[in-house]
């Protein structure tokens, strides 16, 4: 059996933070950088319902080294576009000390929807996330894959982890971010499907009860995408910069790789229930890479930073094929010197000053690039 591991193209899409150039804080900007920006990329930027975010996403990229190009080539021209509007630009799950009140709401039909129903839930949601959608031959095939991909989430997002600070405290989280998104209906990790028919059926219910007008009202940390060809990974801050999110991204395609490998031989990696991986989701949350997460097969506490080792010896079948081998590596970077959340407090530790950390985060946008 020949297997298509070019099918497994990847788009990447990075919510970032508008801060005012003098005072790091979080700038409402009336979408001016998303105007300019689709002058020159056009629907690669977007307005997100908070004025203080900006949304980019890349086109669909045929392997991860195209997928690089692309978020570099986004960061810098969004990058510029603020610069020449007198604003800066950052990549953290929450803004260390700016608060939601004082930012204002995009004037969108669907925005002005969902905080009609939502009401203080997403007038809160002021966070900032990285999506990642893997191609996949078929639906079929897309409903396997997350079924089983579901239990290497709190893995991923452990490296993913930039968010532990909220409205200038310091929450005790590598990522409280998801504590924030954890306040709206339909969030966290999904259960799994026993077909794509079954998954079709509970969006028609959803919508034929009105509690969605569409499948997108659906935002769980991982979801068959409802109008594409694509499993879309959502769990993750955004990462501090391009070198975390390509490998985060690299991550998530091999998973998906590895899991149609074993498909191909009448293997599947065990499903574990909702309830168990939410354990390990909170710790993850809770202490990113330096808690340990529960290894289910075993039923003990491993050290994170272990399983994720793990983790990489488990998708290196598939690095060759996808030619990714050279970004996964970078994971080893992350587990050494931390994740955006670790070097956001080790700034913290060293200056006792959240604008320096707000200066950090926007220092570290365009790094390597």
């Amino acid at each position: 059996m020949v297997l298509n591991y070019k099918a497994f193209t990847l788009g990447i899409e990075e919510e970032y933070m508008v801060l005012d150039p003098e005072t790091y804080e979080l700038k409402s900007h009336d979408q001016k950088i998303v105007q300019e920006g689709q002058k020159s990329i056009k629907d690669k930027v977007k307005a997100e319902m908070h004025q203080a975010v900006v949304e980019v996403g890349t086109d669909i990229c045929q392997d991860i080294d195209e997928a690089y190009k692309d978020v570099a080539l986004l960061r810098k021209t969004i990058s510029d576009i603020a610069e020449g509007l007198s604003f800066k630009l950052g990549a953290s799950g929450t803004h260390p000390f700016s608060h939601w009140q004082s930012q204002l709401i995009t004037d969108h039909q669907r925005y002005n929807e969902i905080i009609a129903e939502l009401q203080e839930a997403a007038r809160s949601n002021l966070i900032f996330g990285l999506h990642v959608h893997v191609g996949m031959e078929s639906r079929e095939l897309a409903n396997h894959i997350a079924n089983s991909t579901r239990y290497f989430l709190p893995h991923i997002f452990a490296l993913s982890t930039n968010s532990p600070f909220w409205e200038g405290r310091l929450t005790g989280y590598k990522s409280f971010r998801t504590k924030v998104f954890d306040k709206f209906p339909r969030t966290g990790i999904p259960d799994a499907f026993e077909s794509i028919e079954a998954y079709d059926n509970y969006v028609k219910m959803l919508i034929k009860t009105n509690c969605i007008d569409n499948a997108k009202k659906i935002w769980w940390d991982l979801r068959v995408h409802p109008f594409f060809n694509t499993v879309e990974f959502r769990i993750c801050d955004i990462p501090m910069t391009v070198d975390e999110t390509i490998a985060i991204a690299a991550l998530f395609q091999a998973i998906c790789a590895r899991i149609y490998m074993l498909r191909s031989k009448n293997l599947n990696f065990i499903q574990y229930s909702r309830a168990l991986i939410n354990e390990n989701k909170w710790r993850a949350s809770r202490y990113g890479l330096d808690g340990r997460l529960i290894d289910f097969g075993k039923e003990e506490e491993v050290n994170t930073r272990a399983l994720i080792y793990e983790l990489l010896d488990f998708i290196d079948p598939v690095l060759n094929h996808l030619g990714s081998r050279h970004h996964v590596e970078y994971v080893h970077r992350i587990l050494e010197q931390g994740t955006g959340a670790d070097r956001q407090l080790a700034v913290y530790e060293a200056t006792n000053n959240l604008k320096e950390v707000a200066r950090y985060i926007s220092d570290s946008f365009l790094a390597n690039l």
